[in-house]
């Protein structure tokens, strides 16, 4: 019997198109092959052709494509021989579901009302990831307010001039526009505009030509377009957030510019030292005197807690009263108080009535110490203090030229219209705390810094203090703070809860070499729009400048006034 004829290839390299295989019988069991080293390719094919289907339950986790089983098979019969690696005994696959992109899944879409941007033109890229829209009728009152030359003018122009960069930069405004486009890197979504009108299905109740409805309109076409986003209403106003949760709508406040959630949370400057205080930091205790004033070093758990210039105090067998001057891990150095409460002490003929009130004054009277903020309710003395202080300072001790005193103009009632006369004149009527304290800084015979005589030169003498203290008293306006740089100046900035952190900001920026900046107010008494306790600029700046070597702050707690001014403050 003739043997066959010999392959014209050998085996190792034959192609899958030259295999021609027989369909067999699944059930029957497999004859061994005669060859000891198959190739990998062959053996794959057959292990998937040939494979029982009852020998595994196939799960639910696991989807064959034959699409990419073919794929797979083109690319191994290209790679090379000995590239493909065996997978181990044992091991499973797993064919994950495609699933969409982290940062949409998780993105909010937020509708920005007017009076967020006028409230804070920064307010765009305050969003983080998340994506802002901007309705028609947002655009259309940006473009109301824009005229004047108020702080909501100004905010108007920079949002549009924000607006106008970002547009001009990128054409395609139905893809939105990218939040990080002006260095702002923490910006990471984008900016949407209406381009298109919107149908909304609102109650036939809501007159759509007003324009918090439109928005509302708006946001409620957008939440029945985008089901898989959740869309929300960011607004100032509360009646606006009011109707949009009665119409089942996402509505929140701006909290982006909250310093604190909680007034109750804000810095006090002071800190009460626990009964075991001695106990746990009384040993080691380094004291020396410099200038008059008595240092302690002491360690303690207590000290981390500690913040620079920050009042301590432990009333007890052993009491003390001190001032923060260093901190340093667990160790602190502590500096004894001047006592103002003490006639021999009196600033302008003026003592201190209580604790507060004499960590105030000490704040007052150092000269290392430029920035101040002091809070308290009406009648706490906050006013009397700061005016004693600076005519001491200005008058006896020719530590700063001059006191300049302003103040926001913000009516508690209807306003009076406009006034004539210059700007001390106009001003005039906002400076009714001004005209009460000088009255009481002059009122006696041997206070205001100058003898006066009894008799008919009491009068005269009385009228030549006043005319000399208001020489040096400077009543200015708000509105023309800027481009001002004040030297060796005694600035007080009355009605502070009234600023918001950026007219703050321009209004500490003013001071040069020498001056010194007191705040004053009452963040209960807040009069302007849209500002909260927790938004004020007063909270702003006694957040932010907290721990400062060159800044303090006292919250007064008592008042000081009468008591009837008491008993109305529990009551009413």
């Amino acid at each position: 019997m003739p043997l066959p004829k010999l392959p014209t290839r050998p085996a190792a390299i034959l192609d899958v198109a030259d295999l021609k295989l027989e369909p067999k019988d699944t059930t029957a069991p497999r004859e061994p092959s005669s060859s000891s080293d198959p190739h990998p390719l062959i053996e794959a094919i057959e292990t998937v052709a040939l494979k029982p289907i009852a020998m595994e339950k196939p799960s639910k986790s696991i989807t064959l494509d034959l699409s990419s089983l073919s794929e797979g098979a083109e690319k191994l019969s290209t790679k090379p021989k000995g590239s493909v690696r065996k997978k181990p005994a044992g091991s499973t696959t797993t064919v994950k579901p495609a699933s969409k992109s982290s940062g949409h899944a998780v993105r909010k879409l937020f509708v920005l009302d007017t009076n967020v941007l006028l409230h804070d033109p920064s307010s765009l890229f305050r969003f983080e990831e998340h994506d802002v829209f901007l309705p028609m009728m947002t655009l259309e009152e940006l473009d109301h307010q824009k005229k004047g030359m108020s702080e909501v003018a100004r905010n108007a122009r920079q949002v549009s001039r924000s607006l106008d960069t970002l547009v001009g930069e990128h054409r395609d405004l139905e893809l939105g526009l990218p939040l990080d486009g002006l260095g702002h890197k923490d910006a990471t979504g984008r900016l949407f505009f209406q381009t298109t009108a919107m149908a909304s299905t609102l109650p036939p109740d809501l007159p759509m030509g007003k324009a918090d409805n439109q928005i509302l309109g708006v946001v409620r076409a957008l939440h029945d377009k985008f089901t898989d986003r959740e869309v929300v209403l960011v607004s100032k106003d509360i009646n606006m957030r009011l109707k949009a949760r009665t119409l089942s709508l996402s509505a929140e406040d701006y909290f982006n510019d909250q310093v604190l959630e909680d007034s109750d949370l804000l810095y006090s400057g002071m800190l009460a030292l626990p009964d075991n205080f001695w106990n746990k930091h009384g040993k080691g205790v380094e004291s020396w005197q410099q200038g008059g004033t008595t240092y302690y070093r002491i360690s303690g758990p207590l000290c981390h807690q500690f913040m620079v210039n920050q009042f301590v105090y432990f009333e007890g067998p052993m009491p003390l009263y001190a001032q923060v001057r260093e901190v340093s891990g667990k160790t602190a150095v502590l500096a004894t108080l001047r006592d103002f409460t003490h006639g021999k002490n009196n600033v302008w003929g003026v003592t201190a009535r209580n604790r507060e009130q004499n960590f105030a004054m000490n704040l007052l009277m150092d000269p290392e110490c430029d920035f101040v903020s002091l809070l308290g309710q009406a009648g706490t003395g906050k006013t009397l203090l700061t005016l004693a202080a600076g005519l001491a300072q200005v008058l006896e001790t020719k530590r700063y030229s001059e006191i300049i005193i302003t103040r926001v103009t913000v009516p508690v009632g209807e306003d009076i219209g406009f006034l004539p006369g210059t700007e001390e004149e106009k001003m005039q009527p906002w400076m009714g705390a001004l005209e009460d304290n000088l009255e009481v800084l002059t009122m006696g015979e041997t206070e205001g810094g100058s003898s006066i005589g009894s008799g008919q030169t009491h009068d005269w003498g009385r009228t030549g203090t006043l005319d000399l203290i208001r020489s040096r008293i400077k009543v200015k306006s708000l509105n023309f703070m800027r481009g001002r740089t004040f030297l060796n100046k005694y600035l007080i900035i009355d009605e502070a809860q009234n600023l918001t952190p950026k007219q703050m900001k321009t209004l500490i920026t003013r001071a040069g070499p020498g001056t010194k900046v007191i705040c004053l107010g009452n963040i209960a008494q807040i009069d302007t729009p849209y500002l909260t306790e927790g938004s004020s600029g007063l909270t702003f700046v006694v957040d932010r400048f907290k721990g400062w070597p060159h800044a303090g702050h006292v919250t007064l707690q008592r008042g000081e006034r009468s008591r009837l001014a008491d008993y109305a403050g529990e009551v009413l």
